[in-house]
């Protein structure tokens, strides 16, 4: 075999930058509506294209209407915190095909889907609900959450302190999911009244397709600002499952001193920073590993 040849053997081994996709779109807001992306908070406007790796958060009168390449539909209520950390089309439920993955860290979210639109699976710190024809609701913080199975059918499953999901229990609609922090699953027939009263009023109806509105008319974001530390606090002490590849992403920051001093002062709610901030003291370690995002193609191994 010729150099050439060897070349391009050796090339096909080497990892493929991850491709910069969109994954889905803005196509309904109320109020304002912000997005991390990178390292760089943008300003969202309606027809502003989804990447894999965003941070969307909503103002706290805030309401956006998201549409996920497949088809599935999610809302986002006021004061509402959710990453996109898988994107896929997946298949049935209970397969081993990945789906989509939407990680809500507090506030309220929507999520519609039909049997086109493949296996999604809605995660929150205390609970996690797949489904793959299905409408659920969410209400979440970091130590409890409840939902609310509106239509069809899900799999609701305890989350651990480390991300990963517990062994499901089926939901049909009407049924109604809670859980504490250091309690068990409870659930019941009917949704609690706290919870529907609660429930913000553009949830009540069914969520239409806006889509057709922005095909082929993608409005870009406006960059803000680099991300402060105190901007993504929550999402570095999320559950470790979701966070992997954080450190890629972020340690540009660090040339920030007000940022690394943040880093320093909190470094052991998140170990896997350590050895970034002082290398000397570990030299054979490295950062978990990376899921692609999008401004961050070539992940530490």
């Amino acid at each position: 075999m010729n150099l050439l040849g060897i070349a391009l053997v050796l090339s096909w081994l080497l990892p493929i930058p991850a491709a910069v996709q969109d994954v889905g779109s803005v196509t309904f807001l109320e109020g304002s509506l912000r997005i991390i992306r990178g390292t760089t908070a943008l300003q969202v406007a309606e027809g502003t294209r989804l990447r894999q790796g965003d941070i969307i958060e909503s103002s706290d009168k805030g309401f956006a209407q998201l549409e996920f390449v497949g088809g599935a539909i999610v809302a986002l209520g006021p004061l509402s915190r959710m990453y996109v950390f898988r994107h896929g089309m997946g298949g049935k439920v209970g397969s081993d095909a990945t789906g989509t993955e939407l990680v809500l860290l507090s506030g309220w979210l929507k999520g519609q889907s039909d049997s086109h639109a493949g296996s999604h699976r809605y995660e929150s710190p205390m609970l996690a609900a797949t489904t793959g024809n299905g409408t659920v609701v969410f209400h979440s913080n970091e130590s409890w959450c409840d939902i609310f199975v509106e239509a069809g059918s899900a799999a609701i499953g305890e989350v651990s302190p480390n991300g990963n999901v517990g062994k499901p229990t089926a939901g049909n609609t009407g049924q109604f999911f809670s859980r504490r922090q250091g309690k068990n699953i409870v659930n019941s027939s009917r949704p609690s009244a706290a919870f529907v009263e609660a429930m913000p009023s553009s949830f009540r109806d069914t969520l239409p397709s806006r889509l057709a509105h922005f095909a082929g008319k993608p409005v870009e974001p406006k960059a803000q600002h680099p991300v402060s530390y105190v901007e993504i606090q929550g999402w570095l002490t999320m559950p470790s499952a979701w966070r992997r590849g954080f450190v890629d992403r972020f340690e540009p920051r660090l040339k920030d001193p007000e940022f690394r001093k943040q880093l320093e002062i909190h470094a052991a709610e998140y170990p896997e920073w350590i050895p970034i901030l002082h290398p000397e003291s570990h030299p054979q370690e490295s950062s978990p590993p990376a899921v692609p995002n999008s401004e961050s193609p070539h992940p530490r191994i």
